[in-house]
């Protein structure tokens, strides 16, 4: 089979951090798959992308991706979308697969790519990393990840109730993402190890409304960006973008 299937990380909003390679094959493969959380929804990959797509001649299809923390019922949505892909390569057509950030990182594509692992084992799938938004939450943020022997992780803050607030304690920095839903039960957690002035919230992070707060106080309460996410970093280095 000379088709395949490209999962190509589309970075956290900024067209211009692509990379060169999937900018590429965005241009060149006639068909792009781009997921979203419901027919109401508009793609926030396929928005990302839009600049370097030519309507007259790829076909663009969105793909339903309901996103729920209850997972049950959900798999039909999967298979449906990895033989609509699928059906497009066995035809001899390229398909490239846009998700946010990275393709191997929370990503959407990741609860299709083991349905093409065990039911189409003969299509080839090629992964485009991408930047992912905790590199640039990060960067925008202005705050270091980790260096030397900093201990790192990263979690889905709604799955991680009973063990954030160990891991809260065994690591220098943490990063929870989808943190809006679950944020002013986060930032308890942060009050109660004392830690609520050593965080930084970012979303929406490399678009227009991009936006990083440090008084995490402030938002208690809010109704927050479904795209974002906290860093907490114990050692906190100068923030040269917090406002006076």
């Amino acid at each position: 089979m000379t088709a395949k299937i490209y999962a190509i990380g589309v970075g956290p909003g900024d067209p211009e951090l692509l990379t060169r390679k999937a900018e590429r094959i965005l241009r060149q493969v006639p068909i792009i798959c781009a997921p979203t959380a419901s027919p109401a929804d508009s793609s926030y990959a396929l928005s990302i992308v839009e600049p370097f797509l030519d309507r007259t001649r790829q076909e663009v299809i969105v793909q339903v991706f309901p996103m729920r923390r209850d997972q049950a019922g959900l798999e039909e949505y999967w298979e449906t979308a990895a033989e609509e892909v699928a059906e497009r390569v066995k035809s001899g057509s390229d398909v490239a697969f846009i998700t946010i950030g990275d393709p191997f990182l929370y990503s959407t594509f990741l609860y299709i790519y083991r349905i093409f692992r065990y039911k189409y084992p003969e299509i080839p799938v090629e992964i485009v990393p991408g930047i992912s938004s905790v590199s640039a939450a990060a960067a925008a943020a202005g705050l270091p990840l980790g260096q030397a022997s900093d201990r790192i992780a990263i979690l889905p803050a709604t799955f991680e109730e009973q063990n954030l607030r160990q891991t809260l304690l065994d690591f220098d920095t943490v990063v929870l993402m989808k943190v809006s839903r679950v944020f002013d039960a986060v930032y308890a957690i942060l009050q109660e190890l004392g830690l609520e002035q050593k965080g930084a919230f970012i979303s929406r992070v490399g678009s227009k409304d991009e936006q990083v707060v440090f008084d995490l106080a402030s938002l208690v309460g809010k109704d927050l960006d479904y795209l974002s996410l906290l860093i907490v970093k114990k050692e906190s280095v100068a923030r040269s973008q917090e406002p006076e």
